[in-house]
């Protein structure tokens, strides 16, 4: 929905109820806003969660935003916006706070929302995820086949850069196991995607990885 699209809607509505009687109109209208609130606790959210990434001190708003995110889209029953703010409610669990048991089940929630819509991009973000959380707790097969299930959904859906970062995450995973082969393989493979698609940070990570002790 373009901006204009819910201003204009959002006081047609409000006309409908205030002048025309309408009564249905205020809670047709809670759906409009609550729909723009979740879209813009989502962007808040996400916003927070790079600056934290970039090196800024971690904010608590930032789980507030996911959190009422999944709240409105439970509310307006779209499983998979709800399914996309549970894997970041997860990911602060497990990225911000380094507490990736507090984040699985937000992971396999997400996952399970995303799989009965069809959301497979959704799906390779929660089940990417539930592989650190396997990997962090010794589990290395299990991580290994869901960080392989990650990379095969975007792989699927086309999404080029997130494929290349998958390839990466399988690298240094491989490396952990004592498989600097198959490391280097991925590492291969995953420069190739990257520079294909224009994806600059994963070529990044990529020369990052040949140089580090873990891949």
């Amino acid at each position: 929905m373009q901006e204009q699209d819910w201003v204009v809607q959002a006081g047609e509505l409000f006309e409908a109820a205030m002048f025309g009687g309408d009564a249905s109109a205020l809670d047709r209208s809670d759906d409009v806003l609550d729909a723009v609130e979740a879209r813009l606790s989502m962007a808040r959210g996400k916003v927070l969660h790079v600056r934290f990434l970039n090196g800024l001190d971690e904010n608590s708003q930032e789980v507030v935003f996911f959190e009422r995110a999944a709240e409105l889209y439970r509310r307006l029953e779209d499983v998979s916006g709800e399914a996309d703010a549970l894997f970041w409610v997860g990911c602060w669990h497990q990225v911000v706070k380094g507490d990736g048991a507090t984040g699985r089940p937000y992971f396999e929630q997400s996952y399970a929302l995303a799989k009965s819509v069809d959301d497979r991009m959704t799906m390779s973000y929660a089940v990417r995820h539930l592989g650190f959380a396997d990997k962090d707790a010794g589990y290395f097969e299990q991580a290994r086949e869901r960080l392989t299930e990650s990379v095969s959904l975007r792989r699927e859906i086309g999404f080029r850069p997130g494929e290349a970062a998958g390839l990466v995450a399988l690298a240094y995973l491989a490396a952990e196991t004592g498989d600097r082969p198959v490391a280097l393989q991925h590492l291969d493979e995953a420069q190739a995607v990257a520079q294909s698609c224009g994806a600059k940070a994963v070529s990044g990570w990529v020369e990052q990885a040949r140089t580090s002790p873990r891949a």
